[in-house]
Parts: structure tokens; C-alpha cells; sequence
């Protein structure tokens, strides 16, 4: 097998290779630190490698296996955590020129998790800075996009989706207050999920907004997205926000089939705008869906188009807090986005921000009026391609073309907690040809229900394979 084949197998392929000793893990984590030498230079995925680290923990786990001490199926899997999350010994730097040496003396519980279950940390993903920069400023230079380098990978967990994308390693972690892990989902081709809030603990977790914050798992499949949740989901006294609500098995999920399911389809607001390239795509989606057994049904989620001026207020008024002695000892060290939003933040009111929670609790109300409709809710995963990487906020540089008004596709499910699943549905006509993603939605504590529509989907597409050329040299 070359190393261009294994680095296309999915975590599902891999995982029984290596149990039954046919693939070693010392071989996969070089051909992952091979790829990631040869592309790290141009998209920029990578803040900090763990090269020797890595190679001593796959050995370490070659050993384990050859005398039957494996751990199940992340067991010499590489990954890498964006690197809002502590690694302990390793630095941890947010994006960010003021953290830039900060080596933590903890653990997160997510990357603990995953080590005692055998995975193999490579490094730590770029991402923009403390998870709300302009991508432009930040501690090295921006992420790109492997499908086409002049294109922005999306944030704030940048480097997470471009490292998949690229192939440089099967598995990475993102964080999402506001859609960062399924933007860059959508915009690399790849699945991302943002767990109900407290399936998966935020301890030793950079904070952005504590009440909207999640951490969560992306890959290139929904299997193998289901099996990294398996791994880090569960309660954690450690994060005093962590659910008690314990895990199913989400393996047993993956094959449950659509016939039958209800999935919602909005009337209102997040259709509007929505590129014809996007809409169709979904609308093609929803119908091999259809043909598959699933009932599609007509829902409206009232006041929706407010959860962005809501989210505003809780993310800026919140992350002005968490960062308040950070804007007063070292302004001149970030990145005046981040500067310019952290001041912003402060000048909300406690009445502004009571209010804002008032609506999150009717916004909460209204979505179990919802899911009493239906088992999923669809929703478009963003708009057409993604933006230029002179078109990102933030740039110095004028704008290439003016930004068309876009559908907030992303607060409502951060705003009331629910699960939200985006995996790739197609690409744009081009040129270049870019992904365009699907979102789906449900209620708390459901992912299993998303995992089984997405993995049906994947099953029937194959969207999910295609790679970067830029991947394939």
C-alpha cells in the first residue's frame, strides 16, 4: 500500500488493519509526517509539531498491540486539537502572540481522553486567534484552503479543517461558539460535529463565550466522527457544565437507516439568500434522502433571524469578561479585530445581556416545539464557496467584490445547545470547484440520530472521498 492510499483510508479502514497487526502504527504516523512536511509549508495547518513524540507513542503502541493490549479503534490513530486545547509539556498558544510560549502543566479532559484510548497526538492546528481574529493577524500565517490556496479554510478552527482536507492526519478536534467547527467543515469537504452543549468537557479548554462554547470531533467520515465522540463524550467532574446524560453507543447508530425519519425542512429565513449552487445542492440532497425512506416535512422556527444580534451579545459581552486583563496588559500584542471586539464587548449592557438569555430561553422553547415535528432538522451548512483570503474580516487590503447578505445558519444551534452535523453535498461549479456542505440539526443529546442520517448519506454519495490535488502529489 503507498502512502497516498493510506492516507485516503478512513479511520474505520485503518483501525481493523492495525488490530490485526497488518498495518503498523509507526508506518502511518510517518506517512502522516510526511505529508505534513511536504504541504505544511504552503496551507499552514500546523502551529507545532509532536514529530518524536509521535513516532515514540506509535511504537509504544505497536508494542501494546503485538501483546494483546489493544485499546479499541483509535488505538495508533493520529490526530491532532486545535490548539485552543492544553497539552500538557506541549505549548498551547491560542493563535496568538500573547500566549505564544504558554506550556500548560494540565491536560485537557478531551486530548486525555483520546491519549489513554492509544490515539497519537502529531501537533497542535492553527486556527484564528483565541477563536475570534480576522485570520490575517494571528501568530503565523493564515490557514488555507488545500483545494485551492487563494481561498480562505474558514474559522475559527482553520487549521482543523485544512489538515484533513490535505490528508496530513485522519482525525482533529475543533472548538465551535459560533459554527468554527462546521464552517471550516463545510469549506474543506470534510464532517464536523458540534455536540449538545456539555456532551463533551471543556476543561483545560481556552474559553471564547462559556455558555456557547462546545468542543467536538471532525474527520472525513460520520463514522469516524461517531467513534472519536465515543471516545471523548461523557460527563467530567472537571467542567462543572459537563451532563450526566450517559453515551449510547454511536457504532451501533451508524447503520439505523433513514426510512421512516422526519426530516424537517425550514419555510422561513435560512433558504433566503442562499447561493442557487447551495440551494441546489440540498434540495438534490434531500431527495436521495426521500428515496431512501425518509419523510420530508415543511417547519418554522420562529425568530430565528434574531440569534445572530443574540449571539452577539452573549459571545462579546462574555469573551470581554474571560479576556478582560489580557486587553489591559498587552493590547498592542493581538490582533486588533480581536482588540476592536473585546472592546466592543464590554460596552454591552446587563440589560442587553439579560435579554439576550431571555430570548436563548424561548429560542430553546420554540426548538422542542420543533423536534416535536420532526427527528432532524435541515439546515443550509453556509452559503455558496468559500471566501477569498483577502475577503475575510479584518484584512487591510479592500474587498475583491462586496459580501452578499447571508442566512445566520449557524447561532441557533450554539444558542440553545442542540447537536449540529455538517458534512460535504457537493461542489461548486467552479473554477476552482469548492465544497459545499449540509447541516443537520437535533435535539438534545441526539447525535446518534444525526450520525445515522449522515452515514446514510455518505453511503450513498461520494462526495466525502474526492480529494485536493493538491492532496494527491
Amino acid at each position: 500500500m503507498t502512502a497516498a492510499e493510506l492516507r485516503s483510508l478512513s479511520v474505520s479502514e485503518l483501525a481493523p488493519l492495525i488490530q490485526a497487526r497488518k498495518l503498523s502504527p509507526v508506518e502511518l504516523v510517518q506517512a502522516c509526517l510526511r505529508q505534513i512536511d511536504a504541504l505544511n509549508p504552503r496551507v499552514q495547518a500546523f502551529l507545532t509539531m509532536t514529530s518524536e513524540r509521535a513516532l515514540a507513542q506509535a511504537r509504544a503502541a505497536e508494542s501494546d498491540i503485538a501483546a494483546g493490549r489493544y485499546r479499541g479503534p483509535l488505538h495508533g490513530i493520529p490526530y491532532a486539537p486545535k490548539d485552543l486545547l492544553a497539552t500538557q509539556g506541549v505549548r498551547t498558544t491560542n493563535g496568538s502572540r500573547v500566549t505564544a510560549t504558554a506550556i500548560p502543566n494540565q491536560e485537557s479532559t478531551v486530548t486525555a481522553r483520546l491519549n489513554r484510548a492509544g490515539a497519537i497526538m502529531l501537533g497542535k492546528l492553527n486556527l484564528l486567534e483565541f477563536a475570534m481574529g480576522s485570520g490575517q493577524v494571528g501568530l503565523v500565517a493564515p490557514a488555507r484552503n488545500p483545494w485551492d490556496l487563494a481561498y480562505s479554510p474558514s474559522g475559527s478552527s482553520s487549521g482543523s479543517g485544512a489538515a484533513l482536507a490535505a490528508r496530513m492526519v485522519p482525525l482533529t478536534l475543533g472548538t465551535d461558539t459560533g459554527g468554527s467547527i462546521r464552517g471550516p467543515a463545510k469549506s474543506c469537504g470534510v464532517v464536523g460535529l458540534k455536540p449538545t452543549y456539555g456532551r463533551v468537557s471543556r476543561f483545560g479548554v481556552t474559553s471564547l463565550s462559556w455558555t456557547l462554547d462546545h468542543v467536538g470531533p471532525m474527520a472525513r467520515t460520520v463514522a469516524d466522527v461517531a467513534r472519536m465522540l465515543q471516545v471523548i463524550a461523557g460527563h467530567d467532574s472537571l467542567d462543572a457544565t459537563s451532563a450526566t446524560v450517559p453515551p449510547p453507543s454511536y457504532a451501533q447508530a451508524l447503520n439505523g437507516g433513514v426510512k421512516g425519519l422526519r426530516i424537517g425542512v425550514p419555510t422561513e429565513h435560512f433558504f433566503q439568500h442562499v447561493h442557487p449552487e447551495t440551494e441546489a445542492a440540498l434540495r438534490a440532497a434531500l431527495g436521495l434522502l426521500r428515496a431512501k425512506g425518509a419523510q420530508l416535512i415543511d417547519v418554522k422556527v420562529q425568530h430565528a433571524a434574531l440569534c445572530s444580534a443574540a449571539s452577539s451579545v452573549i459571545l462579546g459581552s462574555e469573551s470581554a469578561a474571560y479576556h478582560e486583563k489580557r486587553l489591559q496588559d498587552h493590547p498592542h500584542l493581538l490582533d486588533p479585530l480581536v482588540r476592536e471586539r473585546l472592546e466592543a464587548g464590554a460596552f454591552h449592557s446587563a440589560l442587553d445581556y439579560l435579554k439576550a438569555l431571555r430570548f436563548r430561553t424561548l429560542l430553546i422553547a420554540e426548538m422542542r416545539r420543533v423536534f416535536a415535528q420532526c427527528d432532524v432538522l435541515m439546515l443550509p451548512a453556509g452559503n455558496a464557496a468559500p471566501l477569498l483570503t483577502d475577503e475575510i474580516a479584518g484584512t487591510d487590503a479592500p474587498p475583491v467584490k462586496p459580501r452578499a447578505p447571508r442566512p445566520d445558519t449557524s447561532n441557533l444551534a450554539n444558542l440553545t445547545g442542540i447537536p449540529a452535523l455538517v458534512l460535504p453535498c457537493g461542489f461548486t461549479a467552479g473554477p476552482p470547484a469548492l465544497p459545499l456542505g449540509i447541516q443537520f440539526c437535533a435535539k438534545p443529546f441526539a447525535e446518534a440520530t444525526l450520525f445515522r442520517v449522515g452515514h446514510a448519506y455518505q453511503l450513498a454519495t461520494d462526495w466525502h472521498t474526492r480529494l485536493p490535488a493538491l492532496a494527491t502529489k
